[in-house]
């Protein structure tokens, strides 16, 4: 009864209900102009929502098949339910489809416990990531040895595809574009300088469309004969090497944060150029970048959409492939809608990790 009373105010007014209205009044109505600026916003939504809702969901077309939307006007959610697969893993064969699902699962489980740092910081979760990235990758390629047929690459498509490209592209280009920053920064070894550098600009200075298609037609013709590499995997290595030469200048603006003393203390102590830099500087660097480094991998999420153009179907593709089927001509709303939502899941995930980390980075915590 005591905490009852303490949350009311004279005549039985609720606290929260005075704390609410004083803020609504600080914030929205605080003049007279600020007062007709919210009336106006909140009309503004109040008329959009209305006519989303009645697209999603009064005049939307629910069920199986064409005809449950011959006669609605709104979102065709039966074209979502026969199509939904194609979004998530294109063209990979039905019976094998519960693969790479459950490599998915895998991955959103892993991403899921990192969060905790009781999971986090256990001397055996690193490694078992490795390994569950391994077994997710064999579940989804196929191997011999565990009686899984494989499956060609270039059926891969959607949301599996965009994953795979991403993921392996993160991981592949934050090493390369480490070894990048610190050979640009080094004053020991000028060629080495110079050549970082020239990588550097010059993939920096060309789109992502021409190192697709340049690995997509040109790679092959320095194989020799005979020898054949998946078009995924040209397409993987154009995002790397893309991707690398960002990640080298966010992680360059960190190493140039680092005081120069911190350097000079490391050398009286008789730490070595590399143990410094793995030891010292790194670590200090890296942490002052995790934001741009985290708005760089956002951005090379986004970017694997351009592997549409050299025909490979991840999630862009299949919004086009998808409507393309005589069955379900006109519906590119809802197939962007789909889209921009699967899209807007895994970018939010990585923006919260970053947000995560930064806020642990400030704590103090490793």
């Amino acid at each position: 009864m005591s905490a009852l009373r303490d949350t009311n105010v004279g005549g039985g007014t609720p606290r929260w209900w005075g704390q609410a209205a004083a803020w609504v009044g600080r914030n929205l109505f605080a003049t007279w102009y600020d007062g007709l600026l919210t009336l106006a916003l909140l009309a503004g939504m109040y008329a959009a929502g209305g006519a989303t809702f009645r697209w999603m969901v009064t005049a939307a077309g629910f069920g199986s098949g064409p005809e449950a939307c011959a006669s609605r006007s709104g979102a065709c959610w039966a074209f979502v339910y026969e199509m939904g697969p194609l979004f998530l893993v294109g063209s990979y064969p039905f019976a094998e489809r519960w693969r790479p699902l459950a490599a998915l699962a895998v991955l959103a489980v892993l991403v899921l416990a990192s969060v905790f740092e009781r999971v986090r910081r256990h001397r055996l979760f690193f490694p078992l990531c490795v390994a569950s990235s391994a077994g997710a990758a064999l579940l989804v390629r196929g191997a011999g040895a565990l009686g899984l047929p494989p499956v060609d690459a270039e059926l891969w498509g959607g949301a599996l595809l965009t994953i795979a490209l991403s993921s392996a592209g993160i991981a592949a280009a934050f090493p390369l574009g480490v070894l990048l920053a610190l050979g640009r920064t080094s004053r020991a070894l000028p060629v080495i300088r110079t050549v970082c550098a020239s990588y550097i600009e010059l993939v920096r200075g060309v789109p992502l469309v021409t190192l697709l298609f340049m690995s997509s037609v040109m790679l092959p013709l320095f194989f020799p004969p005979g020898f054949e590499i998946s078009k995924v995997f040209r397409a993987q290595i154009a995002v790397v090497l893309f991707s690398a030469a960002y990640v080298a200048e966010v992680v360059r603006g960190g190493l140039h944060a680092v005081p120069r003393g911190q350097v000079e203390a490391a050398h009286a102590l008789g730490l070595t150029w590399s143990r410094t830099m793995a030891l010292v500087v790194l670590p200090q660097a890296l942490r002052a970048v995790i934001g741009p480094l985290v708005s760089t991998f956002i951005a090379l999420l986004k970017d694997t959409s351009l592997v549409a153009i050299i025909g490979l179907h991840d999630l862009l593709g299949m919004a086009a492939l998808t409507t393309a089927n005589p069955r379900w001509v006109g519906r590119m709303v809802e197939a962007y809608v789909v889209v921009a939502a699967l899209y807007w899941m895994l970018c939010s995930s990585l923006s919260r990790f970053g947000r995560y980390a930064e806020n642990r980075r400030k704590e103090g915590s490793p």
